[in-house]
């Protein structure tokens, strides 16, 4: 409906419903026709519309089944009380034409208030793509000028020539990561001794290099990053293995995602007995034991006391005789941690012990996390056939509990000062 809008100020609704088939003009009239002389000759609809104090009454009807219905609409520039008697003299028409017929004004709207509301939500709209261009054209040229000094930082480090941030050459660790972006992305967030591998085939530089320093290699979380760590773990001295999220790359990583994997790393040992690759990566030989008296004997009693170890003697001391360690002994509460991990195999569930290393309670994995924070004051130890989670010792703050049993250890970093954690490996 077009309106006036150097007139219209209010515009009056309204439903009409027909006990029999009536048109457009047979609405206007009874309009006209039926509120003449009723509401004051200073209302009077013709005048009105004459001088263009209100607009053209339009009239939208359907029929159905021998009934009419439809809406009105007029647009009004008079004051409130005027338009409001003209609104409510519509409620007075009872026959269109032959029929009985019923009106009732739905709304008088305040066609300013409208448009007002319309101007606030354009000029916010308007507001928004200005301020998304100011600052994209702002980033942007950060952006060029960062790029540009992170490219004259990167150096070629080594025979080989690889792409590098500027400390390789002095710092005592370093990462390896798979190509010149992600050495970018690195600098970016003012990391500066990263090399890149630039492909599968690992360069002598990189290989020399892992010999010399503390290495992390920093890889993407996809196929590409796995088949990359396989030929790392035969050639390379590789210390720490960090990971890209699953499904991203170290060139897209923000700096929160960066930090995060960079501080999750996890030892090379440890990470291949987690992911089985036992089968590229050969494991540091086992120490070598004197005689009886370099082994930690097991303890009598007591629950929670941690493994016995052998406590290998450096290189320099080690005498002729040294003999391969045959075999390495359990603690009698690492023998009941395992065995009770062995009946627990497949089966999805935890048991909580208490020190003598019976149970005093049984739960589903998936409720163990509510499982510790309700633990019972006699439980010092559980066991469980799932990884040792981060979530898992968090729960257990507040608790008596003082050792953690598991399959296999997931992204650990922090671990409570008071609570042992063991994985099955170290009850193999």
């Amino acid at each position: 409906m077009n309106l006036d809008p150097s007139t219209t100020k209010y515009l009056i609704r309204a439903k009409i419903v027909a006990d029999g088939i009536v048109e457009k003009p047979d609405v206007v009239g009874a309009i006209f026709g039926q509120t003449e002389g009723l509401i004051g000759d200073e209302l009077d609809l013709r005048d009105l519309q004459k001088s263009g104090r209100v607009g053209r009454i339009e009239v939208e009807m359907t029929s159905h089944k021998g009934k009419s219905e439809g809406e009105i609409t007029m647009p009004s520039s008079l004051d409130q009380v005027e338009t409001a008697i003209l609104a409510s003299g519509l409620e007075t028409i009872e026959r269109v034409g032959p029929c009985n017929a019923k009106i009732t004004t739905t709304t008088v709207e305040d066609v300013r208030a409208s448009k007002k509301n319309k101007i606030i939500e354009r000029a916010k709209e308007l507001l928004l793509k200005m301020m998304e261009a100011s600052k994209s054209s702002s980033v942007d040229l950060t952006e060029t000028v960062r790029q540009a000094v992170q490219t004259e930082e990167i150096v070629s480090f080594g025979t080989n020539k690889c792409p590098a941030g500027p400390n390789v050459e002095t710092a005592d660790s370093v990462i390896i990561v798979e190509g010149r972006s992600d050495i970018l992305n690195l600098l970016k967030h003012g990391i500066k001794n990263a090399i890149a591998v630039e492909g599968t085939n690992i360069p002598k530089t990189i290989q020399d290099l892992s010999k010399e320093r503390v290495v992390t290699a920093f890889l993407d979380g996809d196929r590409g990053g796995d088949l990359i760590l396989r030929e790392l773990l035969q050639v390379a001295e590789v210390d720490f293995i960090a990971r890209a999220p699953k499904g991203l790359e170290v060139e897209e990583l923000t700096q929160k995602q960066m930090t995060k994997s960079l501080r999750n790393k996890i030892p090379t040992e440890q990470y291949v007995e987690m992911y089985g690759l036992t089968d590229v990566y050969k494991m540091p030989a086992e120490p070598l034991i004197k005689d009886e008296k370099d082994v930690v004997k097991p303890s009598d009693k007591g629950f929670g006391k941690k493994r016995d170890r052998v406590q290998p003697m450096p290189p320099k001391d080690r005498p002729k005789d040294y003999k391969e360690r045959k075999d390495l002994k359990l603690s009698p509460e690492y023998m009941k941690y395992r065995e009770t991990l062995n009946t627990l195999s497949g089966s999805q569930k935890a048991k909580l012990l208490n020190t003598k290393g019976d149970v005093v309670r049984e739960v589903a994995v998936r409720d163990l996390a509510d499982a510790l924070r309700k633990a019972p004051r006699e439980a010092t130890a559980v066991v469980f056939d799932g990884i040792i989670t981060q979530r898992l010792l968090d729960n257990l703050t507040g608790t008596g509990i003082k050792a953690i049993v598991g399959v296999k250890l997931g992204n650990i970093t922090k671990q409570p000062a008071a609570v042992e954690v063991i994985p099955k490996t170290m009850l193999e």
